[in-house]
């Protein structure tokens, strides 16, 4: 599991933006640690399976609101 392999970053994370904007949601994120590449996605996209603890996925519908945990990985 992601958060599991990425503790070493902190906060890894952020069930508290489920339901929220997704541009919100990456600019807390990118507040609480500039380190990490966050990416707003459309969920159903398609994207790399590889791992990377610095990267941060928004998943969000087509209103733009977060619709999965977003986590390091």
């Amino acid at each position: 599991m992601a958060t599991e392999w990425c503790s070493y970053i902190g906060k890894n994370s952020w069930p508290e933006l489920l339901g929220t904007n997704g541009d919100y949601a990456a600019s807390v994120i990118k507040g609480e640690n500039s380190s990490l590449n966050v990416v707003v996605v459309s969920d159903g996209n398609y994207v790399t399976e590889d791992l990377s603890c610095y990267r941060v996925r928004v998943w969000v519908d087509e209103i733009r609101i977060v619709v999965r945990n977003p986590t390091a990985g």
